[in-house]
């Protein structure tokens, strides 16, 4: 009877090898996986990706790279994913531009709500409304009087068109019905530059970029465009506490793949990935950039990403926006 256990535990042993060892076979024979972030170095998506890499890399058995694909306000890099052969090894890092993109630029190539597969969310980030140390506006209030007597000579930077600093202070206008000049740079870096230096009268910036130089006194924050305040820079009060309205610009930040990518490899990267977003080591990773680590199902994203599609497609018509 003894022999008779000991030949089945045996069994079993080899049966859980063999499906561990199943798990950790490389996807198409081991060849790197590239996470396309469709920005620069430095940004919240590529922040996010050089976190996830190396313990994707472990978890998949094979090497796992980030690739900065930036220019066109992301649209480059994410065409190169829906590009992409779909067989695993090309996933996007993205934040919610690529929902404001599709209608800001109605003649692209591709559709990111059909031609990219969502597979999970990464994380949530704030922006912050911001003015040089030196404003005369101490607060939102006295800004929006200003920028009401004085349609279109305060100005804003942002780091292009169609990003989410730019949308942010559309939405911003859209509620309250003040117009303010927009100063399009091509990137964050020398739009923060021309705010330091008092060249431009303020920015929607994400929290983690704003909060070092909130803290060192050279720029003041006005409100968050959140529905509640931000941990690291619990401060600063929402548009709402002040009585401005429910104005919400809080980026999203997620994983997606192209379509066509085989059921099986789709699920075991996705289910790789969220277990990656609970690890306590990411999280203090994105906590300390004023990230707040989300994970979702394939589904739940996919309604997220539409829902905000329809949200921000309102506001670009509303504002007669364009990416000209």
């Amino acid at each position: 009877m003894k022999k008779q256990w000991i030949k089945k535990l045996v069994l079993i042993g080899a049966c859980c090898t063999q499906i561990a060892f199943g798990q950790n076979v490389p996807l198409q024979g081991g060849a790197p996986i590239k996470l396309v972030v469709p920005f620069t170095p430095g940004t919240g998506p590529d922040t996010i990706a050089r976190a996830v890499a190396p313990k994707l890399s472990e978890k998949m058995g094979q090497p796992v790279i980030v690739d900065n694909r930036a220019g066109a306000s992301g649209n480059i890099g994410t065409e190169t994913v829906v590009r992409a052969k779909p067989d695993g090894t090309t996933l996007l890092v993205t934040v919610n531009t690529i929902v404001m993109n599709r209608s800001l630029y109605p003649k692209a190539t591709f559709d990111p709500l059909t031609d990219l597969v969502p597979m999970t969310l990464a994380a949530y980030g704030d922006l912050v409304l911001v003015v040089p140390s030196n404003s005369p506006y101490k607060n939102v209030a006295e800004f929006l009087a200003a920028a009401k007597s004085n349609p279109g000579k305060l100005t804003y930077g942002s780091p292009g068109i169609g990003t989410p600093h730019h949308l942010g202070m559309e939405a911003l206008e859209h509620i309250t019905g003040v117009k303010v000049l927009h100063v399009p740079y091509k990137g964050t870096a020398p739009a923060v530059t021309d705010l330091l230096g008092s060249q431009i009268d303020s920015m929607f910036l994400p929290v983690h970029v704003a909060n070092g130089h909130i803290k060192s006194g050279k720029l003041r924050a006005l409100a968050i465009g959140s529905k509640k305040r931000n941990p690291i820079a619990s401060q600063i009060p929402t548009f709402t506490e002040l009585k401005i309205g429910e104005i919400d610009v809080s980026m999203w930040f997620g994983m997606m793949a192209p379509k066509g990518v085989p059921n099986d490899d789709l699920n075991r990267l996705s289910n790789a990935l969220r277990e990656i977003l609970v690890d306590p080591e990411i999280k203090t990773i994105f906590a300390a950039q004023g990230l707040d680590p989300a994970t979702s199902s394939s589904q739940v994203f996919k309604e997220i990403v539409e829902k905000d599609a329809q949200r921000w497609a309102k506001i670009i018509k509303d504002q007669g926006i364009t990416a000209e």
